[in-house]
């Protein structure tokens, strides 16, 4: 038999959609920020030439730079004051989580609860603009070097277009940071994976009409972009299936006499997903790589090591595909390994009185849990590493000049449902407010 909030899911619609004013203005407030983040990725960053850059840019976009390009939803490309996007503030998350799994004082502040919680944010904060720091001068130093036969990229290059470039570029992505996080607190789904989001999405209907344009002049026939559209559709499915498949684990609790009355003796489900970590190994996996290769990219012709860095991880080489999927195995049992712990899950069970059927309480729970956990991981990190080579594979075999490939996909897509999930859980709210209303009304007039 269904649950209430089944239920009460199963009767959403249009109306109770329109009732819902809270979730309105959240809506609002979401879209009006991306279109805040759109508009600045068009203001270039001063004292340099778009044209050239743009020119620059385009002999360089089907590597590795392309697929930054796609995440900053053109902003590189521009050289826009958010060139470096969010990029900055995953690699320092990644570095800080990294640190609350290896160091017993940040591990214990994590513990601390939502006071830990603003400490760690405090510090992912500062190691930001480090790197942010870092990263924009790298940039500053590449641009300089950067030329073609029209003149050069930079106008007046010096100490102080670097400083100001520095400045600039810091700035954005620090602004692009705490917009995340305004998103995340005003509005709806989480606010650094709707920017990725809004980045991959803008570049969607250009990437669309230039290889439709390349099948009208011949370049790429018919019946390869039928079966390429058809393909992605078939992947689209693939990664809308496993996402919601989980695997449900029983618990019952116990019955208990309170007074006269007996509460308890009801089973319910812990719901594992196959894909417990989401689409954040993709994103970590992806920085990792970007960060080292955009910065040779953006170097000229300034220096061998650099030279040798973008020949060897490139886009389509096989060391790139082989640094990928271990990144993306690595970081799916890690970020599994933080947001679920068996160990605190058995002992709140054994806290509540609830058991798994057939496992003793306590150890053997926890046990039980890691055994499972374990598995669906494996499958889980298989999945993700099959989504975002297969394609990456067969658009560097067969030279598409297409980049919307598995990591693209699965980004919009996982975005796309948890972002559905949580309008859908401000709607049940609203639901059972409506409810506890009309009950509080029915019993005054009693």
């Amino acid at each position: 038999m269904a649950s209430t909030a089944e239920q009460i899911a199963s009767s959403l619609n249009f109306g109770a959609f329109a009732k819902a004013t809270e979730l309105k203005k959240r809506l609002w407030f979401t879209l009006g920020a991306l279109i805040v983040y759109r508009l600045g990725t068009f203001i270039p960053i001063p004292g340099i030439d778009p044209a050239i850059i743009g020119d620059i840019f385009s002999q360089q976009s089907d590597g590795i730079l392309g697929v930054f390009d796609a995440f900053a939803g053109g902003a590189l490309s521009r050289m826009s004051i958010f060139a470096l996007n969010v990029i900055p503030y995953i690699s320092a998350a990644i570095i800080m989580q990294l640190m609350t799994a290896i160091s017993p004082s940040m591990e214990q502040l994590k513990k601390e609860g939502e006071t830990g919680r603003k400490k760690i944010n405090q510090y992912t904060r500062y190691l930001t603009v480090c790197l942010a720091i870092v990263q924009a001068y790298g940039l500053s130093v590449g641009l300089e070097s950067l030329a073609t036969s029209q003149g050069a990229a930079v106008e007046n290059p010096g100490l102080f277009f670097r400083a100001s470039t520095v400045i600039t570029i810091v700035g954005g992505t620090m602004f692009l940071m705490w917009l995340g996080e305004q998103i995340t607190a005003r509005g709806v789904g989480n606010g650094i994976s709707l920017i990725i989001f809004a980045g991959i999405v803008a570049a969607l209907p250009t990437a669309l009409a230039s290889t439709l344009e390349l099948g009208r002049t011949g370049a790429l026939s018919a019946l390869f972009i039928i079966g390429f559209l058809i393909f992605a559709i078939a992947v689209i499915t693939f990664i809308v299936f496993v996402e919601r498949a989980q695997r449900r684990i029983i618990v019952q609790y116990p019955k208990r006499q309170v007074g006269n009355r007996m509460f308890g003796g009801e089973s319910s489900h812990i719901p594992l997903k196959l894909n417990t970590s989401g689409v954040i190994p993709i994103i970590f996996a992806t920085s990792i790589l970007l960060t080292p290769v955009s910065i040779a990219g953006f170097s000229g012709g300034g220096g061998g090591i650099l030279n040798s860095i973008t020949a060897v991880i490139g886009r389509g080489q096989p060391l790139f595909f082989l640094l990928f999927a271990v990144l993306i195995i690595f970081f799916a049992f890690f970020y599994t390994a933080i947001v679920f712990n068996p160990e605190e899950t058995a002992d709140n069970l054994k806290k509540n009185g609830g058991f798994v059927p057939g496992i003793r309480p306590g150890k053997n729970t926890a046990e039980f849990f890691d055994y499972v956990l374990t598995r669906l991981t494996v499958a889980g990190a298989g999945y993700l590493t099959l989504v975002a080579l297969l394609p990456e594979i067969l658009i560097s075999r067969f030279s598409v000049p297409f980049f919307f490939g598995g990591t693209s996909l699965l980004i919009v897509v996982v975005v796309s449902l948890d972002t559905v999930a949580q309008i859908q859980s401000h709607l049940l709210a609203h639901q059972y407010e409506g409810l506890i209303r009309k009950a509080k009304l029915k019993g005054r007039r009693g």
